[in-house]
């Protein structure tokens, strides 16, 4: 109501506007409210140069004008949809102010700076108003919320170590693996939010990073654990030792009493572990090197686990004392990129182009006066929906709840409004349906509703003049947006829906695409990247496998060992030039390793012995090489490889005579 109030205090021509995006970028977190506003302003104003730039240039073309504003929506969508975190509403809403702001003036160009003007007021005036509320009124900060995310990720991460070393069933290291890769990934994504945060928490945000990194290094180290405790159990009558067994029993003890941060508990820990640890031998048998194995991934998860605690504690520090010094991390790195999908963002672009040229064609054929309204509300649908698998599955409820709201709008276009004459009564008149909206837009599970209803009634204010409005303009209007939304709904249908399987499918090439050319990077990724990406990947897989028809390729997935795999061929790559001194070359490996991973898409996944007895012969030869830190940790992913690729295949077998695969061999 203040936006509301402003906006009619200065005589802007579209007050609804303000009001309307006063409501949509509030937020019952000040700093997520923040956040929205800076990429709110910083998208109108880019949307809002590029309508004056376009329609005075192109107004004597209306085609060449429809097009040009339909490519603007499509490339600023194509770029959202690569950014996959808040900022990405920015690009997004680049585009749709645009065709927001150009349409309505095509038949008079001339006022194209002012009405640009007026929307650039209308939208800050809207945020300037939510962002003031949210941030003196009952401010409530992002930093308890995150805090609690961060606190349940640890939690989760705790049960599954517990799980895994205490040998519970599978249902619930499936549970817990999935609990905490959904956690992190939704960690990552509300972090983008701490700079504009109003706690001492936006001072920690470097700690907060490295902790999510660290939680990421837990997953595939506990799928690891996980998996070679289960061959051991195989391979050795009655199990592991007892002394096995009470190592993992002491490390379970030490993560589950709360003081994990103490280096002395750790330091024996390690020296237990390391006590434990076989000596590589040139004929050490397959349940050696599993133990190898074990134990350095035990070590690293008491050193990870360690860091979770100890970075946690240094957040909690920062947020009782803004000057204390915090962790310095990833200086000078890249922000982490999660996954992107150029083809589905291209295909969602070029829906989005079609339908909105689409609605012009029809508009400038029919020469219909409120055709403009359709092909602005096709920019809008088609954006706001393009992150769904099936775009139709949202636009449908969001036009039916369009239709709803024309009775509402109805009422106080043709009969509240025109009889209003003050602000008083404009707020007594619009305080029944925008508060009691409000309330529902506020709570999760009745906010996709509210919203359309919301959209509906405050654009059908903000589109049509209130002061001379009659039936014959309100039902053009009306169905312009109707029209827009159910072109928009054909066009994605048509030209962008697909299926859980077929984004599953996609994701699951992705991955092997990336661990295919991972041997030809410039640069080896590090654990905390790769972790991000693929560990991002996993989150976007897992619910989709669930809803796909599985079937080939999809029946054994297991996007976690795919994880892990990349993490070993990055340690073989760390330590190849070190290996080649000692006369074991891994090129033959990383040839026969990329071949795999190139065809597995053709091959729906099954087994290649060339690649079995490549990992073999490599593993014999590291083991036949001179002892150092680079032949460890080189027979340590040697056995990881083997097992997450394959996992039912006969016990390796050391042999004696080792004869090395041609240099330049693949399978």
């Amino acid at each position: 109501m203040l936006a509301l109030y402003l906006a009619e205090s200065i005589g802007l021509q579209r007050p609804f506007w303000a009001l309307t995006t006063a409501y949509i970028v509030s937020n019952p977190l000040a700093g997520a409210v923040r956040s929205k506003a800076a990429y709110r302003i910083i998208g109108t104003l880019t949307g809002s140069v590029a309508a004056v730039f376009l329609v005075p240039q192109l107004a004597n073309s209306p085609e060449l004008l429809s097009l040009a504003l339909a490519l603007w929506v499509g490339f600023c969508l194509f770029v959202s949809l690569l950014d996959r975190t808040p900022r990405a509403y920015m690009f997004m809403l680049s585009g749709y102010t645009a065709a927001l702001i150009g349409f309505p003036v095509v038949t008079d160009p001339t006022t194209i700076f002012d009405v640009a003007l007026a929307r650039v007021e209308e939208i800050t005036l809207g945020i300037v108003c939510a962002t003031l509320v949210h941030s003196l009124v009952f401010p409530r900060s992002l930093g308890p919320v995150l805090l609690m995310r961060l606190d349940n990720a640890i939690r989760d991460s705790r049960q599954w170590l517990y799980d895994t070393l205490a040998n519970t069933t599978m249902e619930e290291h499936e549970r817990d693996r999935r609990k905490l890769a959904s956690d992190i990934t939704e960690l990552r994504l509300m972090a983008t939010h701490l700079p504009f945060d109003i706690s001492n928490l936006r001072w920690t945000s470097r700690a907060i990073h490295a902790l999510q990194d660290s939680l990421s290094a837990m997953v595939p180290l506990l799928s690891a654990i996980d998996d070679r405790l289960e061959t051991l159990r195989h391979i050795e009558k009655g199990g592991l030792s007892q002394r096995w067994r009470e190592v993992m029993g002491d490390i379970t003890k030490w993560t589950q009493s709360g003081e994990s941060k103490s280096p002395k508990d750790m330091t024996h820990l390690y020296q237990e572990i390391a006590e434990l640890t076989p000596q590589i031998r040139r004929d050490a048998p397959w349940s050696e090197l599993v133990k190898v194995n074990l134990a350095t991934r035990l070590g690293a998860l008491v050193e990870t686990w360690g860091a979770c605690l100890r970075l946690r504690s240094h957040i909690g520090e920062g947020l009782s004392d803004d000057s204390h010094v915090m962790p310095q991390h990833a200086a000078g790195e890249k922000p982490y990129v999660l996954h992107r999908d150029y083809r589905l963002a291209l295909m969602s672009s070029f829906a989005a182009v079609v339908a909105i040229t689409a609605c012009c064609a029809f508009w400038i054929a029919t020469a219909w006066p409120a055709g403009g309204s359709a092909a602005t509300m096709a920019a809008v649908l088609s954006c706001l929906y393009a992150t769904q698998d099936d775009p139709v599955v949202g636009i449908k409820p969001f036009m039916t709840y369009i239709a709803l709201s024309v009775p509402i709008s109805a009422i106080y276009i043709l009969g509240a409004l025109p009889a209003v004459h003050n602000f008083e009564s404009l707020a007594l008149v619009m305080a029944p349906f925008f508060l009691v909206l409000g309330i529902f837009l506020a709570r999760p599970a009745t906010a996709g509703r509210a919203m359309p209803l919301l959209f509906g009634v405050a654009g059908a204010l903000s589109l049509q003049g209130t002061d001379h409005a009659d039936i014959v303009s309100f039902t053009n209007n009306i169905l312009a947006q109707l029209t827009g939304i159910a072109i928009a709904a054909l066009f994605m249908r048509l030209l962008r829906s697909v299926d859980a399987e077929w984004t599953a499918r996609r994701l699951l090439h992705a991955g092997w695409r990336e661990l295919a050319t991972l041997h030809t990077a410039e640069q080896v990724p590090s654990v905390g990247r790769m972790s991000a990406r693929m560990l991002d990947r996993v989150g976007l897989l897992t619910p989709r496998l669930a809803m796909a028809d599985r079937s080939n390729d999809l029946d054994a997935v297991d996007a976690l060992a795919d994880l892990r795999v990349g993490l070993n061929m990055g340690q073989l790559l760390l330590v190849q030039s070190k290996l080649a001194g000692d006369g074991v070359s891994l090129q033959s490996l990383f040839q026969n390793l990329s071949a795999h991973f190139r065809e597995r898409p053709q091959h729906h996944g099954a087994p290649d012995l060339l690649l079995l007895e490549c990992i073999d012969g490599s593993l014999r030869a590291v083991c036949a090489a001179p002892d150092s830190e680079e032949k460890f940790k080189a027979v340590t992913a040697l056995v990881g490889i083997r097992r997450d690729l394959f996992p039912d295949a006969a016990a390796y077998q050391a042999q004696y005579e080792f004869a090395p695969l041609p240099e330049g061999s693949a399978a």
